[in-house]
């Protein structure tokens, strides 16, 4: 814990009345707390349960310590990154009103700077990216019946627990695009329900992911199917948890990419590296409805200021700053050592996920995961995921899988 946040913590204990608060419970139970305050004298002890010292006095969870913290060996995925220093410090001194009541003035400010950055008139703070696709479909849709429209690999049809249909009552239409890559309109126009026709379920929103497995849809191409689904009085929505890496990868600003939208979803806690939250934003009477949304989902939060807090400094110290660009260059280099030995890939680098197709050599993701523990690293088969902390670690994570790499495909 900073000094900082420490010495607010006593400011505040010493403002409570004189009296003496002793809370501390001396079996192993999950927490132990112990508050003493007489005369103004306050002190604090949080120590967890025995298990959870241990832990701590390792420091092998890296908490608050930035790029040299958990994470800086792991390449499962950008949600492995850690919270700063920088994030800690904006926590102590963060508001701490409700924003059921929308009167929290750091949530506020969060959103009003991320509606700024995507050229959108509102934005609304969500716990998580799945919550934020959820409540912006919901918004969407109005009355059934009604198909959603979305790549067959989209996390919004394999990662939500099914969510859109339970949730909306929608029907979802799986497209497989034919570049491989991303959808392009004439997928879209394949497969698009337009039939007013009582037996047909009419697609009423089209969901496009950007970046999806680290590739880039064009801004192009978004914006010709956005002009389609406008013809059609379809609406469009964007899962851009990883939208930040397209921008920072050149492929237009944030506020571009998200211009061909009615929503957008964007994620703090990936590759910003934020512990908690995304974000919402789309225009103004949308984002009311949203609101509502959200709170009947029970994402509606009292005091989300400490993350808000956290999720801003990740804007601007990871993504105006240029880590995310740093990420991408070192994605390209673990292309360059794989198949720079002969190494096939899945899909191009794009972005920070280098995709290797271990089993093309003959290997199993489960042999390769384990070559790499030897190393100290932690994957999770061949999609490889640089972030700020892999980045800031190259020197140290790029000689480990070059020589895993040497193991497989030798002098080749």
């Amino acid at each position: 814990m900073s000094s900082r946040l420490a010495s607010a913590l006593v400011q505040h204990i010493k403002r409570i009345p004189r009296t003496t608060v002793l809370l501390d419970n001396k079996v192993d139970l999950p927490f132990r707390i112990k508050y003493s305050v007489q005369r103004g004298i306050a002190t604090r002890e949080f120590s967890g349960s025995v298990a959870h010292r241990q832990t701590m006095a390792s420091n092998e969870h890296g908490a608050w310590i930035g790029a040299q913290g958990a994470g800086s060996l792991d390449l499962r995925s950008d949600v492995m990154t850690v919270p700063t220093p920088a994030m800690l410090a904006a926590v102590a001194n963060c508001s701490l009103r409700d924003d059921v009541f929308h009167e929290d003035p750091t949530t506020r400010d969060l959103e009003a700077h991320v509606a700024q950055l995507a050229g959108k008139e509102a934005a609304l703070f969500v716990t998580s990216g799945t919550m934020g696709n959820q409540v912006a479909l919901r918004s969407l849709l109005t009355q059934p019946p009604f198909g959603v429209l979305a790549d067959h690999r989209s996390h919004i049809i394999l990662y939500e627990a099914g969510g859109v249909s339970s949730l909306t009552g929608a029907t979802v239409k799986p497209v497989v695009p034919k570049n491989g890559i991303h959808l392009t309109l004439e997928d879209v126009t394949a497969h698009a329900i337009l039939s007013t026709d009582v037996h047909a379920c009419p697609t009423r929103v089209i969901s496009l992911e950007n970046t999806l497995n680290g590739m880039i849809m064009p801004l192009s191409e978004m914006t010709r199917i956005a002009a389609f689904a406008r013809a059609h009085d379809i609406r469009v929505h964007c899962d851009g948890a990883r939208l930040w890496e397209a921008a920072a990868a050149g492929a237009g600003t944030l506020a571009q990419l998200c211009a061909p939208f009615d929503t957008v979803s964007l994620c703090f806690s990936k590759g910003l590296g934020a512990p908690v939250g995304s974000v919402v934003v789309g225009d103004a009477a949308t984002l009311r409805h949203a609101r509502w949304v959200r709170k009947s989902l029970g994402g509606g939060m009292r005091q989300p200021g400490f993350i808000a807090a956290a999720a801003r400094v990740a804007v601007d110290e990871t993504f105006s700053a240029g880590l995310l660009t740093a990420s991408h260059e070192t994605a390209k280099k673990v292309e360059a050592a794989w198949t720079g030995r002969g190494g096939r890939l899945v899909h191009p680098v794009h972005t920070n996920m280098c995709w290797i197709d271990v089993e093309a050599h003959g290997l199993t993701t489960e042999a390769f995961t384990g070559m790499c523990a030897d190393e100290g690293l932690v994957v999770s088969g061949g999609r490889l995921v640089t972030h700020y902390q892999i980045a800031q670690n190259e020197a140290v994570v790029l000689p480990k899988l070059e020589k895993v790499f040497e193991r497989i495909l030798g002098g080749a």
